[in-house]
């Protein structure tokens, strides 16, 4: 099977090695109001976040340094500030402010997607998602 060449690979950037992976986080629960009925603003609800952060990780692999790295504690603090501090209507609307602020927080990261799932909005669902991919220009 052929692997996206932006992942995973390595290339040459201004004469040093650059290896492209993704580092990230599965299942992130973080218990916030979102939603835009009555009943979904009257108390925090579970959210769920799959995260994937792509970034040259060619130095944090030589030197097997959290400096060098993405710290996705780090990430898991700033999502779980930022969506319990905002009260979001809509996913739509939390997934872009959540890619934005994970871009401006971590300068090295190129891509961000993102899963956010919201396992309570309808009963007869396993959950209602939103999916998006944000790249750095």
């Amino acid at each position: 099977m052929d692997r996206p060449q932006a992942l995973n690979t390595q290339r040459k950037r201004e004469d040093r090695d650059v290896t492209i992976g993704t580092t990230g986080l599965k299942n992130l629960r973080v218990d916030c109001v979102v939603g835009v009925y009555d009943y979904e603003r009257a108390a925090a609800q579970p959210v769920l976040f799959d995260i994937e952060l792509d970034y040259d990780f060619a130095a944090a692999a030589g030197s097997d340094a959290i400096g060098d790295a993405i710290d996705y504690d780090r990430a898991a603090t700033a999502v779980t500030a930022l969506v319990q501090e905002r009260q979001f209507a809509l996913l739509e609307s939390m997934a872009e402010a959540v890619a934005a602020r994970l871009l401006d927080e971590m300068p090295p990261v190129q891509i961000v997607r993102l899963e956010i799932r919201k396992p309570q909005a309808v009963p007869a669902a396993a959950g209602a998602f939103v999916r998006v991919e944000r790249t750095r220009v």
